[in-house]
C-alpha cells in the first residue's frame, strides 16, 4: 500500500507544481518519473532505462503522428482549408449544434483510429469552427475527445476491447454490438460535461489567423477535407484487413493495405495530399509552414513523450500487484472487473494496458463470480472498458494530446477532459449493470 500512497502524494505534487508553482509539465512529468521510481525502489540502471524506454516507446508509437498531423493543420489553418470545411459542417448542422457534431465525429472515427491520432487529426477543424462561432474551444475539444474515447474502450476492432474479448471467450459480435449501445450513452454523457459545464472555460484558438475574408484560392470544401479524410480511410482500412476473420486473406493487397494504413505512413500520405489541397504555388510557403508545423509539434511531442516515460515507470513498480491483490476477493460480481480497470488506468495511464491486465486477471474469476454465459463475458468485456476510461489525467498521453492540441493549461483540462471522462466511465458502468439485469 506504500506504493498507492506514495502515487497519490507524487500526483498531488505534479499537478501543484503545474498550476501552482508555474513549473512545465515536460519537466514536472520527469520529475514524478524519478520521484516514484526512486520510493518504490527501483535501482538506478532500471528507473533510467525504464524513464527512457517509456519516453521513447511513446514518440515510437505516436511522434510522428503529431508531428505530420500538425503539418496538415498548419496547412488547412493557412491555406483556408480549415474554414472552408468549418462553413460547410456549420452549414449542415447549425452552430449551435456543432458540439453535437464534433461529437459525433469523434464516436465514427475511433472505432478503427487510435483515440491520439483522431484528435490530432480533427484538432484544427476544432480550432476552426471555434473562431467561427466563438464557442470555447474547451466545449469543442471535450466533445470531441470524450466522442473518441468512447468507442475506443468499448468497441473492436480497437485493440483493447479486441483483446479483452478474446481474453475472456467473449463472442465479437455480441462485443461489438453491446459496445456500440454502451457507447450511445457515454458519448452523451461527454457532450453534456462539454456544453452544460466546459462552457465557463473561456479558451479562443489565438493561434489561428484570421481568415474571415477567405482568400480566392481557398480550396473546396471535399478537396479541403481530403487530407483529413485520407490518413482516416486508410487506417480504417487496415482495421478491416487486420479483422480475425481476414475479409481481404493474406493477398498482396492485403499486406499492402496493412502498410499504408499504419498511422504513421497514412498521416505521411496526408501531408503529401495536404501540399495539393490548397492551391500552393510557392514552394517557399510550403517549407515555411513545414517548419511551422514542426515548431508547433515540438512541445506536445515532449510533453506526450514525458507523459508516456511516467506511465512506464509505474508500471515498473508492483502497482498493479498490490491494487489486484487487494482488489479480487471483493465480492462485487460485474461491478469488480470496471473498478481493477478504473484503478489500473488511474494508476498508469494507458486505457489498454489497464483492459488487458484487468482481463487477465478477471478470466479465471469469471465462474466464481457467475459470469460465464455469453452475454455475461461479453458485458465483463464492456464493463473493463468503462473501467479503462476512467480517469484521463496526468499520466495519460491522450491527456496531454487533448491539453496541449486545444490551448488548454493543466487545471483547465483536469477540470473539463480528466472529469468528462469520469462521468463517462460511470454512465458506462451503470449501463452495463442495466444490461445484466436484462440480458444475465
Amino acid at each position: 500500500m506504500s506504493t498507492i500512497i506514495a502515487l497519490i502524494v507524487i500526483m498531488i505534487l505534479l499537478v501543484v507544481g503545474t498550476t501552482r508553482w508555474g513549473l512545465h509539465p515536460f519537466l514536472s512529468l520527469l520529475l514524478a518519473a524519478l520521484a516514484m521510481g526512486f520510493i518504490s525502489g527501483l535501482d538506478t540502471d532500471t528507473i533510467i532505462t525504464t524513464l527512457t524506454q517509456g519516453f521513447g516507446n511513446t514518440l515510437k508509437s505516436i511522434g510522428i503522428v503529431i508531428a505530420c498531423g500538425t503539418i496538415i493543420g498548419t496547412f488547412l489553418e493557412r491555406n483556408g482549408g480549415a474554414q472552408v470545411i468549418a462553413g460547410a459542417l456549420l452549414k449542415l448542422v447549425g452552430d449551435k449544434r456543432s458540439p453535437l457534431a464534433m461529437s459525433i465525429t469523434g464516436f465514427i472515427i475511433s472505432i478503427p483510429v487510435f483515440c491520439d491520432s483522431g484528435f490530432v487529426i480533427l484538432s484544427t477543424l476544432n480550432k476552426a469552427i471555434s473562431k467561427r462561432t466563438r464557442i470555447s474551444l474547451a466545449v469543442l475539444a471535450v466533445a470531441l475527445g470524450t466522442g473518441l474515447m468512447a468507442t475506443h474502450v468499448f468497441v473492436p476492432p480497437t485493440p483493447g476491447p479486441l483483446a479483452a474479448a478474446a481474453v475472456l471467450g467473449a463472442d465479437l459480435g455480441l462485443v461489438l454490438g453491446l459496445g456500440l449501445l454502451v457507447s450511445v450513452p457515454v458519448v452523451l454523457a461527454g457532450l453534456a460535461w462539454a456544453t452544460y459545464f466546459c462552457v465557463r472555460f473561456d479558451i479562443s484558438p489565438e493561434d489561428l489567423p484570421e481568415v474571415d475574408n477567405a482568400p480566392t484560392t481557398s480550396p473546396a470544401p471535399l478537396k479541403a477535407l481530403v487530407p483529413i479524410l485520407l490518413p482516416i480511410i486508410l487506417i480504417a482500412l487496415k482495421s478491416v484487413a487486420e479483422y480475425p476473420t481476414m475479409p481481404f486473406g493474406n493477398s498482396s493487397f492485403a499486406n499492402a493495405i496493412s502498410f499504408i494504413g499504419n498511422p504513421v505512413i497514412a498521416l505521411i500520405l496526408g501531408v503529401f495530399t495536404a501540399f495539393v489541397s490548397g492551391n500552393i504555388t510557392s514552394t517557399h510557403d510550403r517549407f515555411q509552414w513545414v517548419g511551422d508545423g514542426l515548431k508547433s509539434a515540438g512541445v506536445i511531442i515532449l510533453i506526450t513523450g514525458a507523459g508516456g516515460a511516467f506511465g512506464n515507470i509505474l508500471r515498473a513498480t508492483d502497482i498493479s500487484d498490490t491494487i489486484s491483490t487487494n482488489m479480487v476477493g471483493w465480492e462485487l460480481g460485474i461491478i469488480l472487473p470496471f473498478l481493477i480497470a478504473a484503478v489500473l488506468k488511474s494508476a498508469q495511464g494507458s486505457s489498454t494496458v489497464a483492459i488487458i491486465t484487468t482481463a487477465a486477471l478477471i478470466a479465471p474469476l469469471l465462474d466464481p463470480l457467475g459470469l460465464t454465459a455469453p452475454a455475461a463475458r461479453s458485458l465483463v468485456v464492456l464493463a473493463i472498458g468503462a473501467g479503462a476510461m476512467t480517469v484521463s489525467h496526468v499520466n495519460d498521453s491522450y491527456f496531454w494530446v487533448v491539453a496541449q492540441f486545444s490551448n488548454m493549461d493543466t487545471a483547465t483540462a483536469l477540470k473539463s477532459h480528466t472529469a468528462a471522462t469520469l462521468l463517462q466511465g460511470i454512465t458506462g458502468l451503470v449501463t452495463v449493470i442495466i444490461l445484466s439485469f436484462i440480458l444475465v
